[in-house]
């Protein structure tokens, strides 16, 4: 069953993380000095691929540090082994595995485990979302002048794009408004379907990183797009996630 193998591939990958986090390991750099991919990652990734190759040695695979492994199968198991790796690597607790699980194009399961929060958030597609098995759902406020939201920035900044992620920022700082940066995406749209944060919107994500995070808050009765207001694919760049009531005005003010 894809749920048992799903949630016993988050457990492997969340083991090595608890393994090594606050240890010694070896930390590289990829697209910046500040991109960085530590032992653990590739370890925990390791672990969660075997896994899921032990039940399902036919499906595909894409991964944040393996890259896409391509093979004759609807399904597609979408990976990130540690999202939050500058968090991890400086011993910061906001850290977390991230697995969705695609079928022909559409996301049907997504699990994300930060064991060191001992906080396991898992959805099915049609059937809710849970945190520690117990139901959750987005926030209830409709006014965009007391939401509480959370973003993220890129290691690349592209300045001379309109409307970039510091414009945006800027906006919302200029209102007053409370915005946070946990440095996982994962975690942040997570903490979005339970309501802690109201908002999340990013410019510049991989698959990996969304892929769990955007189906647990739609099953939380959230609202996931692009900045456009079209439907939300993992394999786009820029994402909104709200509670669906603030969705609208919150397109606007991003787009202004």
């Amino acid at each position: 069953m894809l749920k048992t193998t799903l949630l016993k591939a988050t457990q492997a990958g969340a083991k090595v993380l608890q393994e090594y986090f606050n240890g010694t390991f070896t930390v590289s750099h990829k697209s910046t000095v500040n991109d960085l991919v530590t032992e653990a990652d590739k370890a925990a990734e390791t672990a969660i691929i075997n896994v899921i190759r032990e039940d399902y040695p036919d499906h595909q695979i894409l991964s944040e540090e393996a890259g896409e492994i391509k093979m004759d199968s609807s399904i597609k198991w979408i990976i990130d082994p540690i999202d939050g790796t500058v968090n991890f690597a400086h011993g910061v607790p906001l850290c977390c595995v991230s697995i969705g699980v695609e079928q022909d194009g559409e996301m049907i399961l997504g699990a994300v485990y930060n064991p060191l929060m001992n906080e396991l958030f898992f959805a099915q597609k049609g059937f809710g979302a849970t945190l520690n098995d117990r139901r959750i759902s987005v926030s209830s406020k409709t006014n965009v002048s007391n939401a509480f939201m959370v973003t993220g920035f890129p290691y690349l900044w592209e300045e001379e794009q309109p409307n970039h992620a510091l414009v945006t920022l800027e906006r919302f700082l200029k209102q007053g408004l409370p915005v946070r940066r946990l440095g996982s995406a994962a975690i942040d749209l997570c903490w979005v379907a339970c309501g802690r944060f109201d908002a999340f919107w990013e410019h510049h994500l991989n698959a990996w990183d969304s892929a769990a995070g955007y189906l647990i808050v739609q099953e939380a009765g959230g609202k996931v797009t692009d900045f456009k207001g079209n439907t939300y694919s993992p394999y786009q760049k820029q994402i909104l996630a709200t509670n669906g009531h603030l969705h609208n005005d919150l397109l606007k003010e991003i787009n202004r």
